[in-house]
């Protein structure tokens, strides 16, 4: 189960003895059938199992958030006690080194203003890159943030597609026209989604926020097994080899233009990739439909 292995990750990292870990449970759907109220006991059972932190919290919610709303109130909760957050979903397995990359991130730009967002993720670009750096999406697979940046959060998915317009900044926005990040705000808008990510995005980029990021990752996003809620079977996104050290040392603050071109060409091949990777793609999603079955 992802759950397990999110915490089991956690719990091996360095600092996780130094840690206070939140959980926050969401609870079932109304007409849950009896497979979704099993698997709900046994991420109950699961969070309990063990102590994988300094302390733990656990908030069980008797009724069902959803995502969105889970994350938005579990954050908005912790920085209000702790001043700064470090954030996973239960699809997110760490690299030993997670935590102490993150405090020490979060430590050292804790008085820069501009620098919104700490990410342990970052997509597998072939691009010549230093060992951390700026960029201005806020990657959220494994993330922190600052009370001081989370109290910019805007949830009008309107005012956000009216400012990115008002500054003809949409296609900018949009990693130079390579992925449709504004169309996010749009189906939040007229109801096709309920999501969070895009919402943070776009508040940290209007206010020409900051995201650092390491050039290879410490974390790997488990969930695009086919197994998961919110994502289908997809290999575009796995890091051949999770960093277990990443140093954090003082950088300018700018994000290099090789960054934003890796992008723009990861995004065009994985949203227009050649017909045999197409081909293949489409064998692998097939055999891991046969696996869970």
């Amino acid at each position: 189960m992802h759950t397990r292995k999110t915490l089991e990750a956690l719990s091996a990292n360095a600092l996780s003895e130094s840690s206070v870990l939140y959980i926050y449970a969401d609870g079932a759907k109304e007409n849950a059938d009896a497979k979704t109220l099993q698997n709900i006991r046994e991420v109950r059972q699961i969070i309990r199992q063990k102590k994988w932190c300094g302390t733990v919290h656990i908030i069980e919610s008797k009724r069902n958030k959803g995502l969105a709303i889970s994350i938005r109130e579990g954050v908005s909760e912790v920085v209000q006690r702790h001043g700064k957050v470090i954030i996973l979903e239960d699809d997110i397995v760490t690299s030993s080194g997670f935590l102490t990359y993150m405090n020490d991130a979060l430590r050292m730009y804790e008085q820069e203003e501009r620098v919104m967002h700490i990410s342990g993720y970052f997509c597998p670009v072939k691009a010549n890159l230093s060992q951390t750096f700026f960029y201005n999406n806020t990657t959220c697979w494994g993330w922190a943030t600052w009370q001081r940046a989370w109290q910019h959060l805007n949830t009008d998915a309107a005012d956000l597609l009216q400012q990115l317009e008002q500054k003809n900044a949409t296609h900018h926005f949009n990693i130079n026209g390579s992925y449709d990040f504004a169309e996010h705000l749009r189906d939040n808008l007229n109801g096709k989604l309920n999501t969070w990510a895009i919402f943070w995005y776009a508040s940290v980029y209007l206010r020409d926020g900051l995201c650092l990021h390491p050039h290879q990752s410490l974390v790997q996003n488990i969930g695009f097994d086919g197994t998961g809620e919110h994502c289908n079977f997809n290999t575009i996104y796995r890091i051949p080899e999770l960093a277990q050290r990443i140093e954090v040392t003082p950088i300018p603050l700018q994000i290099p233009e090789q960054a934003r071109q890796a992008m723009v060409r990861f995004y065009g091949h994985a949203l227009h990739p050649p017909l045999h990777i197409r081909a293949w793609r489409k064998l692998q999603r097939t055999i891991a439909q046969i696996r869970n079955v």
